[in-house]
């Protein structure tokens, strides 16, 4: 059965649109501002938000994201009180929601109880950095259980036979990964997008999004020929630590998830078929 996290993306990549994924660390500076600001993103542009677990070795992210989850800890901000917003999220909006999380704490939590809870709570996805393919499926079986989508990403250097064996096992959306190495703001990405997405969608007739390096709305646009979504973390981060004793940060938010819905829609130009 298909979950909502991916009857959305496919609904709007039914209808020629660009999904936009904003990410957020949970707890940064605190949840109330966290529930408040994945409000204001839902209602200013966003499908779908990506909410992260803060962690204390996150090899994924660059330093934005680092310092984040560093101010989310010191806040107290653990697993449980993370699904505790996204209790208070869906009281008030059904938008799809994505949990990016390290496999170390779902393994302290348990791979049964972080799924209960996920699903007693209204997630629709997760996404693990650290997990490969090859370990993956105790986790896979209980979220399947649960009709919850285990996201895979998938590196530009990763290997043709590679990319097969994880789309196979994947639902949700596949997360391609625009530049290795860590998340953050980037002045150019010298990936080879159209080359990279087709190799992907030869394997899969999941939505495609592409994140990691997306600064605003002018990248986003030149990325989102590519695939379907587009995810944008480090941007959003940025301006909640720069605004986060501020009223005026939702503001500030909600227009640069506008902007980017805006310029992803108004881009222009035909997905790149599968080679």
């Amino acid at each position: 059965m298909i979950n909502k996290l991916e009857q959305k993306l496919v609904t709007i990549k039914n209808r020629q649109g660009k999904a936009l994924i904003p990410y957020i660390m949970a707890g940064d500076p605190d949840l109330n501002t966290t529930v408040k600001a994945a409000l204001t993103l839902a209602k200013s542009g966003a499908d779908v938000i990506e909410l992260g677990i803060p962690f204390s070795d996150p090899v994924a992210d660059g330093p934005v994201i680092q310092k984040a989850a560093a101010r989310a800890l010191s806040a107290k901000t653990t697993v449980a009180c993370v699904f505790r917003a996204v209790s208070a999220i869906r009281k008030e909006s059904d938008i799809p929601l994505v949990l990016m999380t390290y496999y170390n704490p779902v393994l302290q939590y348990g791979l049964e109880e972080f799924t209960a809870s996920a699903h007693s709570t209204g997630v629709d996805g997760i996404i693990i950095p650290d997990l490969p393919l090859e370990e993956s499926g105790p986790l896979h079986a209980v979220l399947k259980g649960k009709n919850i989508a285990l996201v895979p990403l998938i590196s530009p250097n990763s290997p043709e036979e590679r990319i097969a064996s994880i789309c196979r096992q994947s639902s949700g959306f596949i997360y391609c990964i625009s530049v290795t190495g860590v998340t953050g703001v980037r002045n150019n990405i010298n990936t080879d997008l159209a080359r990279f997405t087709s190799r992907v969608k030869k394997y899969t007739d999941l939505p495609v999004a592409v994140g990691f390096g997306i600064s605003g709305p002018e990248s986003a646009a030149a990325v989102s020929k590519y695939c379907d979504a587009v995810v944008v973390g480090s941007s959003f981060v940025n301006m909640i630590e720069k605004h986060r004793n501020s009223e005026e940060m939702y503001k500030i938010i909600g227009k640069q998830a506008s902007d980017i819905k805006r310029a992803v829609n108004n881009a222009g130009g035909e997905n790149i078929a599968a080679l």
